[in-house]
C-alpha cells in the first residue's frame, strides 16, 4: 500500500508545506497513522481517497503548529474580486510546469493550503472551510488572492506584463 499511495501523497504533502524534509516526516507519520487505523476504514470511500484526507490532515495540523494563518474577508467583496479575475484573458501565457510550482512555494502558507486544496486536490470551498476551520468566504478570498499572487510571480519571473 505504501509503494502503492506514497509517491502521490509525498507530492500533495510537499505542495502543502513546500519542505522536502518536512514533507517527508508529514508522510512517514501519517503512514503510519494510516497502518495504525487501518481496521476503522469503513469502505464509505475508496482507499485512496481515506489516505489523501489522512495525509491533508497531517500536513494542516504541521501547519497549524507553525501557525498557519488565513486572512478574514468579507463576503460582500468576494464577488468583485473573483468576477475581475475570471474575466481576464491568459491565452497567450507560456509557462511550464517548475515556474508555477516556484509560484505555488512562494505564496504564503494560508494562500497555498486553500489554493492547493481546491485547485490540485478538487475540494470545493465548503469543504476546504470545514477542514480548516474557516468560514467559506475565507476559502474563496484565499484562494482568489492566491490566484492574483501567482499571477505576479509569473509575470515578475518572465519580465512580461500580459499575464
Amino acid at each position: 500500500m505504501y509503494r502503492l499511495y506514497s509517491k502521490a501523497m509525498y507530492n500533495v504533502c510537499l505542495r502543502m508545506v513546500k519542505n522536502e524534509l518536512d514533507a517527508e516526516d508529514i508522510l512517514q507519520n501519517a503512514f503510519m497513522d494510516i497502518f495504525s487505523k487501518m481496521g476503522t476504514f469503513r469502505f464509505e470511500s475508496s482507499i485512496g481517497v481515506w489516505i489523501k484526507r489522512i495525509v491533508i490532515n497531517h500536513s494542516i495540523n504541521f501547519l497549524k503548529q507553525r501557525r498557519l494563518t488565513f486572512e478574514t474577508f468579507d463576503d460582500k467583496y468576494q464577488d468583485s474580486i473573483s468576477d475581475a479575475a475570471d474575466s481576464e484573458d491568459y491565452s497567450n501565457i507560456a509557462l511550464n510546469v517548475e515556474q508555477v510550482k516556484k509560484a505555488l512555494y512562494n505564496l504564503p502558507d494560508g494562500y497555498r493550503v486553500v489554493f492547493s486544496l481546491y485547485l490540485m486536490e478538487g475540494y470545493d470551498h465548503q469543504e476546504i472551510a470545514e477542514i480548516l476551520g474557516i468560514n467559506e468566504a475565507t476559502s474563496k478570498s484565499q484562494y482568489s488572492r492566491a490566484k492574483h499572487r501567482i499571477r505576479e510571480i509569473l509575470r515578475h519571473q518572465q519580465g512580461r506584463t500580459s499575464i
